[in-house]
């Protein structure tokens, strides 16, 4: 608890009512990365180059606090009004791009090798799922008792940051 992909979670939790389609969105993207980790084991790395993946997710991240930051009050109402199919795609969008190289997929991986592939996604996707839960509760209450428009800072300055970091962490295996 408490790494990118859940702090993701639980800022897009904030700018939803459609917590049951983001949950779904999220949870696809868990299984996607993390089961083809399992699938593949070590050979996920080799396809794709962690730095350029780090890279993206850090482009991605900036954009979406970008847009988070650039919605004026009366912006506000509108953003906080996701469709549902934007919920999920956001939700799907920010996990699938930034659980690429993480620690939860190469641990996910690595299990895979010693143990029975099918237990380890049974407890990878149980583990992510009650995670997911947790912080999407908790976005939940914190929208209902923090203002919108500081909440909103807030998020937009954290996935600056978080890109900031990505990019950062890309360029520096880069050099």
């Amino acid at each position: 608890m408490g790494d990118k992909t859940q702090l993701s979670v639980l800022i897009l939790s904030t700018r939803t009512k459609e917590y049951f389609r983001l949950l779904l969105g999220v949870m696809l993207a868990f299984l996607l990365t993390d089961g083809l980790a399992i699938i593949l084991g070590s050979y996920v790395g080799d396809v794709m180059p962690v730095t350029a993946v780090k890279a993206l997710s850090g482009l991605v991240f900036i954009l979406f606090g970008i847009l988070i930051l650039k919605n004026g009050p009366e912006e506000e109402e509108a953003a906080m009004s996701f469709s549902s199919r934007s919920a999920f795609i956001s939700g799907f969008s920010m996990i699938f791009l930034s659980e690429w190289g993480d620690k939860t997929q190469i641990a996910s991986a690595l299990f895979a090798t010693e143990y029975d592939p099918h237990m380890v996604l049974a407890g990878v996707m149980m583990a992510l799922f009650l995670l997911s839960l947790m912080a999407i509760y908790l976005g939940r209450y914190l929208s209902s008792r923090i203002d919108r428009k500081l909440l909103s800072r807030a998020a937009g300055a954290i996935f600056l940051l978080i890109g900031s970091s990505f990019l950062l962490s890309a360029l520096a295996s880069s050099l």
